[in-house]
């Protein structure tokens, strides 16, 4: 085996052991309630043993890695972590199939939020802890992917932001250093959301649970009313503050941590989607002033909620929006697609593709009025070449064409129009909850075939991924030497 897969394996390996640490912390809250069960201890055990053999057998100086390797680093690592991430469900008194474990914890660890449980008050504490501790590890696991490796690997239009992390090696000496820094400012805002929600009146556990989830827009919740169980204003309010802390670059703390006062407010990025939130949250307080007809706070509570949580691909609901007509859902339809920043927790397209799109799309038609004159697209005071442009194009061309392939399937292994649709637009952008009565933010995705929930699993590691880490398996020049 050559260095560069040596590396692969030890990298895997070191995360199967982190996962297993991890693990311990669901086996000691089932203890402390007087579970006697030990399939967390022993999945721990299982996963490091696996682990360190991977390390101990991979050891090598030379660590370096080319694109190929890097690629198969990235989907490797992520496949690896839900297989023995999903041992723990297939073993616990829920008595899950493979499939159904396998579909829950690439929900997780994809920050998605879709559940095949159905009575989630029936799970024990173990495993809701352990749902919340996948989202918050996807979470940062794809903060720290988006800042050191995506953008190396030109998917998307990513390598826009290779400059801001040559920007940063002169404050922070390597990558090492900038994912250090990222994780503590990632734990000190999950500790400050936990205590938010304590003091609002969630209890110890659910304040953890829920700030695990929240940060990391994931979505998962101890109750199956969602954050709608709570009926509280300040807990509701909380919750968005912290979705949005976790949908904006990470990168712009750091900045703001060294210096940089106004970070937050000159990033094109974060102003765009904070632009479009407002934007789409008016158009919903209209929408259901007119149709809803409920009281003018409740719609702007229930509306602004919503729009915020959809958006972001976190998945908590306060409410079943299906049942606000026609238009809310194919509305939550469409906002299911968009996603937050960039070097943020969230999925979806994201916020920067559509500003290069929004650019390119004036540029043409500037140049049909002025065929002579000369437009350079810029972003982010950066002249966009046309790699990156193509780049970005082709990335949103074959999110939509993945997208209705996606639904098509789906619609084959019997599922309504509905239902295809919305599962695989809340898959791939990883949202959480569909549209409808099956998978609906009332419903869960326990009842569709097996073959819906590998399709969906498939589609939600190809969104957390950025579509190209994936694909690019499937092409038989990326296996020839």
């Amino acid at each position: 085996m050559n260095t560069g897969l040596k590396t692969v394996f030890l990298v895997i390996g070191f995360l199967l052991i982190i996962l297993g640490f991890f693990m311990i912390i669901p086996y000691i809250v089932e203890i402390t309630i007087g579970d006697k069960t030990h399939t967390f201890l022993l999945s721990s055990i299982f996963s490091i043993f696996i682990g360190s053999l991977m390390v101990i057998s991979n050891q090598t100086e030379d660590r370096m890695l080319n694109i190929k390797q890097a690629f198969m680093m990235t989907t490797f690592s992520w496949v690896a972590i839900t297989l023995f991430a999903s041992i723990p469900f297939m073993y616990s008194s829920l008595n899950l199939s493979f499939t159904d474990s396998f579909f829950e914890s690439m929900s997780g660890i994809t920050t998605t939020g879709s559940t095949i449980l159905d009575n989630i008050e029936k799970a024990s504490k173990g495993v809701l802890i352990w749902r919340a501790i996948l989202q918050w590890l996807g979470g940062i696991g794809i903060i720290v992917m988006a800042i050191t490796v995506l953008p190396l690997l030109n998917i998307g239009g990513m390598s826009l932001f290779k400059s801001e992390g040559i920007e940063f090696e002169k404050i922070l000496p390597s990558s090492k250093a900038i994912a250090l820094a990222t994780t503590r400012i990632y734990f000190i805002l999950t500790v400050i959301c936990a205590l938010s929600f304590w003091i609002f009146g969630m209890d110890y556990f659910d304040a953890v649970a829920h700030a695990l989830t929240t940060i990391s827009t994931g979505g998962f919740s101890t109750h199956s009313k969602s954050i709608g169980f709570y009926d509280s204003v300040s807990i509701e309010t909380t919750a968005m503050i912290f979705i949005i802390a976790g949908s904006i670059p990470f990168l712009t703390y750091l900045k703001y941590l060294k210096g940089d006062k106004k970070a937050f407010f000159t990033d094109d990025q974060i102003k765009g989607f904070l632009q479009f939130v407002i934007f789409a949250s008016i158009i919903i307080i209209i929408y259901s002033y007119f149709f809803v007809k409920e009281s003018i706070p409740h719609n702007i509570r229930e509306s602004v909620f919503n729009v915020v949580s959809i958006i972001t691909g976190t998945g908590f609901t306060t409410e079943d929006f299906g049942t606000w007509g026609n238009f809310s859902m194919f509305f939550f339809l469409i906002l299911m697609f968009v996603g937050g920043c960039t070097a943020s927790t969230t999925c979806g397209i994201k916020i920067f593709r559509f500003q290069i799109v929004n650019l390119f799309i004036s540029k043409q038609i500037k140049q049909i009025i002025y065929p002579n004159g000369v437009f350079p697209i810029k972003y982010k005071n950066q002249i966009i070449n046309e790699g990156i442009l193509t780049s970005v194009l082709t990335f949103v061309f074959l999110y939509i064409f993945i997208y209705f392939i996606l639904s098509a399937l789906l619609s084959m292994t019997g599922l309504d129009f509905v239902t295809s649709v919305s599962a695989a637009a809340t898959a791939l952008s990883n949202v959480g909850p569909g549209l409808g009565d099956i998978i609906g933010p009332n419903g869960n995705f326990k009842s569709l075939p097996d073959l819906s929930k590998w399709y969906l699993s498939f589609a939600m590691l190809l969104g957390r991924l950025e579509l190209f880490s994936v694909l690019v398996f499937f092409l038989p020049s990326f296996w020839r030497d």
